[in-house]
């Protein structure tokens, strides 16, 4: 094993996870780790939370010091972006024409932001949220105050922008095309708890619509006007599309992989190709646990695929057995969310605590049994919540439900 090489393709979390799990489990080969963009790999929650609320200096974001790579002798090629490879001969091609060969290969290319796609989308007044450089100018754009802020998109990264614009005084609008902010992700009625939430920060909302186009202005006045759908001109200094983000995965096409909502994986992070993993948002991993593939972006996934990977590379049995989780904060309200997408989706909420003071956690229950659990403004619950959902038992609705009853004896 120590002599050899492992090629990760992607320098952000999930191959960075990757790199640090192999040297933290002795592994003493040649590792090369090459990065898109010219940083070293960083995390991107801190780029619609921390860092775009001016709370956090950028640094907050990365992995690791700059100085953890040579020290631990990961190779990182900053601007290197793989094209594709040859997995007979265990060969991956770079753009320009390199070539590097490979006893494992993982692959972590990410999610690119998925644009917004209508007439006048490329004026300069139109910004997304996905690298370091965006969240610099969006902030930048932000801490001014004073402006007309159109979001576009009523998703997380949506919300969290208009809870970071509504903090410097912007004036802001979001336009959805669901009937509730986030209930995609996590249904009307608690998507309505976070509707009340900014509507009483002063945001207003433009549900069941959608833009059309961007017109006005010149790109150097950066200003414009949104049209939606139903024929409503909107005022916007800045717009800032949030309409999700597409999984990587053209260098699977170009080599064969099976390709399936992302790169699949067996619960180790194998893809169809011998000594090929792929981990984070580009991998839709099998999990056990719900018996089907379930590709996620949430930074906790490629922390949890990383170290999957990792192991599997150095012969250890492993598994993706990580229950999915996210996190987000807006305004006062901090939230924990874990759960498994696929079962909430016909499953009914309950609820434990005081909605209206928003201080609860809501359950996703499928039958009598826990598939999903959300704390807003309640700590330390989240072991809790992972147990009834991981053991799957019967559970007793009402007791779930009883503040009275400590949530650890549920």
């Amino acid at each position: 094993m120590s002599r050899r090489t492992v090629v990760i393709a992607g320098a952000g979390l999930a191959g960075a996870t990757t790199a640090v799990e192999l040297r933290e489990r002795g592994f003493e080969g040649r590792i090369l780790l090459l990065g898109a963009e010219e940083h070293h790999p960083y995390i991107r929650p801190p780029l619609s939370k921390e860092y775009l609320k001016g709370e956090a200096d950028i640094d907050a974001a990365y992995v690791k010091p700059g100085e953890w790579y040579s020290e631990h002798d990961v190779e990182f090629l900053p601007g290197t972006e793989a094209g594709s490879f040859d997995p007979g001969a265990h060969e991956l091609f770079v753009a320009g024409g390199g070539r590097l060969t490979y006893d494992s290969l993982v692959l972590a290319t990410g999610a690119s932001a998925r644009p917004l796609s209508v007439p006048g989308s490329g004026h300069g007044a139109v910004l997304q949220l996905r690298t370091i450089e965006d969240s610099q100018r969006l902030y930048a754009a932000l801490e001014v105050g004073g402006r007309r802020i159109v979001v576009v998109g009523s998703g997380w990264i949506g919300m969290e922008v208009a809870a970071a614009a509504r903090g410097f005084g912007n004036e802001v609008t979001v336009v959805g095309r669901s009937a509730v902010p986030l209930s995609a992700a996590i249904g009307r009625g608690p998507g309505a708890v976070f509707e009340r939430l900014h509507t009483d920060h002063g945001v207003a909302f433009r549900n069941g619509d959608h833009v059309v186009a961007v017109e006005g202005a010149t790109r150097e006045q950066h200003a414009a006007e949104v049209v939606l759908a139903s024929g409503e001109r909107l005022h916007a200094d800045l717009v800032v599309a949030g309409v999700g983000a597409a999984p990587n995965t053209r260098i699977g096409e170009r080599s064969g992989l099976s390709v399936q909502n992302g790169l699949l994986t067996d619960k180790a992070m194998r893809t169809s190709a011998e000594d090929v993993y792929a981990v984070g948002d580009v991998a839709n991993p099998f999990l056990p646990a719900i018996g089907r593939h379930l590709r996620n972006e949430h930074w906790a996934n490629a922390i949890a695929g990383g170290t999957v990977a990792a192991r599997a590379i150095l012969g250890e049995r492993a598994s993706y057995d990580d229950i999915p989780y996210f996190y987000s904060d807006q305004y006062d309200l901090g939230m924990e969310f874990s759960g498994y997408a696929p079962l909430m989706a016909d499953a009914r909420v309950v609820y434990r605590g005081d909605v209206e003071a928003r201080a609860f956690i809501a359950f996703w229950l499928r039958g009598d049994r826990v598939v999903g659990g959300m704390n807003v403004n309640v700590w330390d619950v989240q072991d809790d919540i992972q147990r009834l959902i991981r053991d799957g038992d019967r559970i007793d609705e009402q007791r779930l439900t009883d503040e009275s009853v400590d949530l650890a004896a549920v």
